[in-house]
């Protein structure tokens, strides 16, 4: 399973750069970042039905809050069968249901929520989590949300809320890669120790050290579901590289939001060896 997790991975980091690349435009760094945790999340993690449908009734069910990384997400989509893995050549094109950000007008199956505006996921993801416990749905919910995100404060409100409300089937998921558009996050706007921000807000917390490493992953989420309803929200600290695979795109923020060039994405395809078939 692992190995093909990690094939699967690897077609992903293809996918993304193909796409930017492709119009020019995109988020390729936080992408390449969060491509083993969306495959395993997606692939062995969620528990998730035939089909798809808005409410999320008797499954789990994913929110991507830093919208700005929807080529993996297109991506993982597709290729767990939410919808043909071709329209990915549709990124960002006029009338696509692939935009820059994820919308919702469109009904692009897996999408819940339009998430261009950072700061708004946790939010809608403890509200949805709240519905799973009136509607007696016993499944769980998770949300990815970028480091430099928390810098929003509609965040530490909705942290505040969760835990005096006990959301004890949210795991919320923070992409600690250290970068943002601007620079390092520390030299932004430095937030000190998450890790004790959440727990001062009465949060469990997890730390995954390699969150590029599936079988990491795998046990730091394991971990988490085995913590849920146990009247406390489940925070994981996931430490990526911004721009994984790609080793002149790693170590820099530069490339949070910048396309390849031609040349540039021949030498990071050639980094990253077609394994499943591109679209």
């Amino acid at each position: 399973m692992q190995n093909n997790l990690n094939e699967l991975t690897t077609q992903v980091r293809r996918d993304i750069l193909r796409m930017v690349h492709k119009v020019n435009s995109g988020h390729p760094g936080g992408s390449l970042g969060c491509a083993e945790f969306l495959v395993v999340l997606y692939n062995e993690i969620m528990n998730r039905k035939e089909g798809f449908d808005m409410n999320g009734h008797d499954e789990d069910i994913f929110f991507l809050s830093n919208g700005h990384i929807s080529p993996v997400f297109y991506s993982v989509l597709a290729r767990t069968g939410y919808f043909p893995i071709n329209e990915l050549n549709t990124f960002r094109l006029l009338d696509s249901r692939l935009q820059g950000h994820p919308t919702t007008h469109e009904g692009l199956p897996g999408i819940r929520i339009a998430s261009g505006s950072l700061g708004q996921g946790l939010s809608v993801a403890i509200g949805a989590a709240e519905a799973k416990k009136l509607n007696n749905d016993s499944n769980l919910v998770y949300v990815l949300l970028g480091d430099g995100e928390l810098q929003e404060g509609q965040n530490w409100e909705a942290i505040m809320y969760a835990s005096a409300k006990k959301i004890d089937n949210l795991i919320a998921t923070v992409d600690l890669n250290g970068k943002q558009i601007d620079g390092a996050t520390d030299d932004v706007l430095p937030m000190g120790s998450i890790k004790e921000k959440f727990e001062a807000f009465g949060w469990d917390v997890l730390e995954i050290k390699n969150g590029n490493n599936i079988e990491d992953i795998s046990k730091g989420l394991l971990t988490a579901k085995s913590l849920c309803r146990n009247k406390k929200p489940i925070c994981i600290l996931l430490n990526t590289m911004m721009g994984n695979g790609v080793d002149f795109m790693m170590h820099t923020h530069a490339w949070h939001g910048k396309a390849p060039n031609d040349e540039q994405l021949i030498s990071a395809l050639s980094q990253n060896k077609e394994t499943l078939g591109d679209y």
